[in-house]
């Protein structure tokens, strides 16, 4: 419910579920407005199974209602129509800020619920904080939304409630999310030129040959001469995209959709992929280096939370985001369930570099490993930012060149004749 301060010291607080989240009735969004005893307007939001059940409600608080009715929804579906990566990081670290500072688990949630501008976002809050008056814990409620909360996420809370520190748990989880967002960001941004950079050029190049190399077409028939072969190659590619235009748009994006389809579906092929990605000149770098910062600040994250070795291993190998990193993680759990220790089984899967392994080591000799995993993840964070600021400043010039050298080369080919013409005729 969000109503103004005046509201808020006037209502009741509820001693326990409310009658229509234990019978599990759906319950509608309404929004008021109506005038407390001195005759000041206010107005809010608040969950009820219908209208007269919120008036009354709302009389017991002593406002009078007066306008009461079911909230519309967005005239274009819902917006904010899913929930991101980045709702559940902003969520996490409004959770942890609010325990933190001693604001009750419950209100917490019906704050946050009330107050989220993604429709879906603040229903899901609803739902967890009625399952948790409902006498649910907080990792029972989270296990209801897998997709939102995965199982690194929900056995870090489990360890926080099992020791008695969620609070402290829910904050590494703040900034584990939002340092791991920063880092996709940061991966995202140095992909998207260089695939930018292709789009663009087949975009222009496709626009060129479908209407403007037909214009030249014409005028070269006037000339009765041989055209250059150069210019022969683009005027027949020319031909082949204006008769068959719409096979290669469908084989384009059939090749899309298909290359996405088995990417997820497939393990091999995306393993296949993410090997190739990894070999690639300088954003390969980028994703080793993303891919040993989340090694490190996830394993460093669970085993501070006081997950257990191995079983922080099995929930590190998926959040390395490399089918390669993954498998060698496994691995490294495997060796180290039957005893050895983590630099050691890390120096068998030849991946991570000589620094991390002795970071690792140094770690587990003085009992600080999550500590150095933290430093590790830091430095290969601030790798990966310097590397794809340097990659979008080298990148840019060569968008320029690239582009430059596609549409240079299609508009040199179409007036080569007319130099060739002009010679004849000087």
């Amino acid at each position: 419910m969000s109503i103004t301060r005046s509201a808020a010291r006037k209502s009741i607080p509820r001693k326990g579920p409310a009658p229509a989240a234990r019978a599990g009735v759906t319950l509608d969004i309404f929004v008021w407005e109506g005038t407390d005893k001195r005759g000041v307007k206010m107005k809010g939001e608040q969950q009820a199974k219908n209208a007269n059940m919120l008036r009354a409600e709302l009389r017991r608080q002593g406002i009078q209602p007066g306008v009461v009715k079911v909230k519309s929804k967005p005239l274009f579906g819902s917006a904010g129509a899913t929930i991101t990566p980045k709702d559940i990081a902003v969520f996490s670290r409004q959770i942890a800020t609010m325990i933190k500072s001693g604001v009750p688990i419950v209100q917490a949630l019906e704050i946050i619920g009330s107050g989220h501008k993604n429709p879906r976002m603040a229903t899901m809050v609803n739902s967890m904080r009625l399952d948790i008056e409902g006498g649910s814990s907080i990792n029972e409620a989270l296990a209801k939304h897998p997709v939102q909360f995965d199982e690194l996420y929900r056995n870090l809370v489990q360890a926080g409630e099992s020791a008695g520190v969620l609070e402290t748990v829910l904050d590494t989880i703040a900034t584990y999310k939002e340092n791991t967002e920063t880092l996709k960001g940061k991966i995202k941004k140095a992909l998207f030129y260089p695939a930018m950079t292709i789009a663009v050029a087949m975009i222009v190049s496709a626009i060129l040959l479908v209407f403007v190399v037909p214009q030249f077409e014409e005028v070269f028939r006037g000339f009765g001469a041989d055209l250059p072969a150069f210019t022969q190659i683009i005027v027949s590619a020319s031909r082949f995209m204006v008769s068959w235009w719409y096979v290669i748009l469908i084989a384009v994006v059939a090749g899309i959709f298909g290359t996405i389809f088995l990417f997820k579906r497939s393990p091999r092929f995306q393993h296949f992929v993410d090997r190739m990605i990894l070999k690639i000149p300088v954003v390969g770098q980028i994703m080793h280096n993303a891919a040993v910062a989340r090694f490190a600040r996830t394993l460093a994250t669970t085993f501070k939370a006081g997950v257990p070795l191995v079983e922080a291993l099995d929930s590190v190998a998926g959040a390395t985001g490399n089918t390669v990193y993954e498998q060698a993680v496994n691995r490294i759990r495997d060796d180290v369930s039957v005893g050895y220790q983590v630099n050691m089984a890390m120096k068998q899967v030849n991946l991570f570099p000589h620094m991390v392994v002795q970071m690792t080591a140094i770690g587990e000799e003085a009992g600080a490993l999550d500590t150095m995993l933290f430093k590790v993840a830091e430095f290969y964070e601030q790798e990966v930012n310097n590397a794809v600021d340097a990659l979008a400043s080298l990148i840019e010039p060569m968008i320029m060149v690239f582009i430059g050298i596609i549409v240079g080369g299609l508009v040199i080919g179409m007036y080569l004749p007319i130099f060739k013409l002009a010679s004849v005729v000087g």
